[in-house]
């Protein structure tokens, strides 16, 4: 692992190659640098959804001559499974999908984070909270402490005031979002209770200091897109470009995830994975499972494209569903999905119960 990152250099970031959404050298013919990243939670084994992701992010990179990152979000440390990391770097290897620079690694970029959020607080737009995630439950949060925590209480975290905050996004798939962040999904943590920095902060942060010019994920994440944006204006951050691929879901129509205990990819042969990956993109390989990694990721390269993942999507989200989805608590089924392959979508455990590790 690279040593402790202790020179945030936030303030550079703009001016380090990172560049506004649409500015980058993606598929469409423009010129600057493209960069694009995976960074998947240690939290599991690799299963098919994330390799989806995967794949589709590294394809956009290579068919753009730019280059392609992978960074661990281990910030989390109570849901970082010990050896999950090492285990995820393996099964991309495997693929024969390797990053183009050194793994970054979350957990070792905290004054890089920390840094962010003291210039937020300067900026007089985040303020202490009592409120505990159970007493908000999965409701708007309504703004209980934004003019200060009540003497009988004690400041467990902090959030960004997104008062009169309105904002549009693009996705080069799904098309625009607007969403009103104070009415939607109310002032959002940034800190939180234990101290660690939130998850939306740290990934716009990473972003910006890695000079991602385009961001491919699956589309569970992109109603909470907006929130990121306004991380990147507040701290005045360039916006990348949006891609947010379908979400793959088991026979039983949840989500792949390693909460689930989806299937490892690790169990398959390689070359099968590819194979039903890039078919679940749209592409039907004439390259045959048995191959190589290297022979599929060949005619991947030169046969996939973007209209052919549009031609996936039975009904993209309209704008009024993506913003119903702005609800932590809401569920994703307004999102486009597509049905994982049948081997990868068994959950090995019923609804409701929890995986084992």
């Amino acid at each position: 692992m690279p040593a402790p990152v202790t020179s945030p250099a936030l303030s550079g970031a703009r001016d380090a190659g990172a560049r506004d959404a649409g500015a980058g050298r993606l598929p469409d013919g423009s010129t600057a640098p493209y960069v694009g990243r995976f960074a998947p939670a240690p939290s599991g084994p690799l299963h098919f959804g994330s390799a989806v992701t995967a794949l589709a992010s590294w394809l956009r990179a290579r068919q753009s001559g730019g280059t392609w990152l992978v960074r661990i979000e281990d910030l989390d440390t109570v849901r970082s499974v010990p050896g999950a990391a090492d285990g995820i770097l393996a099964s991309l290897r495997r693929l024969g999908l390797e990053p183009d620079g050194e793994v970054v690694w979350q957990s070792r970029r905290a004054a890089v984070y920390r840094e962010a959020l003291h210039r937020m607080e300067a900026l007089a737009r985040t303020y202490p909270c009592a409120c505990s995630r159970r007493e908000v439950g999965g409701e708007r949060y309504p703004g209980t402490c934004r003019r200060g925590v009540a003497a009988s209480r004690k400041a467990v975290s902090r959030r960004l005031d997104v008062s009169g905050r309105r904002l549009t996004v693009t996705d080069t798939l799904l098309g625009s979002l607007t969403q009103d962040l104070e009415a939607e999904v109310g002032d959002f943590v940034v800190q939180r209770g234990d101290g660690l920095i939130a998850y939306h902060l740290a990934v716009v942060v990473d972003d910006a200091l890695q000079g991602v010019t385009e961001i491919v994920r699956g589309a569970d994440i992109w109603p909470a897109t907006p929130r990121q944006v306004e991380l990147q204006r507040t701290l005045d951050l360039p916006t990348p470009a949006y891609l947010h691929v379908p979400v793959a879901v088991g026979r039983d129509g949840r989500k792949l995830s390693k909460q689930n205990a989806a299937p490892a990819i690790d169990a398959f042969p390689p070359g099968q994975v590819l194979h039903d990956a890039l078919t679940f993109l749209g592409l039907t390989p004439e390259t045959p499972p048995t191959a190589t990694v290297t022979d599929l990721l060949a005619e991947a390269r030169a046969r996939w494209t973007l209209a052919a993942l549009r031609q996936t999507l039975s009904g993209a989200p309209t704008e009024q569903q993506a913003r119903s989805q702005a609800d932590p608590a809401a569920g994703d089924h307004h999102l486009p999905t597509r049905a994982a392959p049948g081997p990868y979508a068994d959950h090995p455990i019923p609804a409701g119960g929890r995986p084992g590790g």
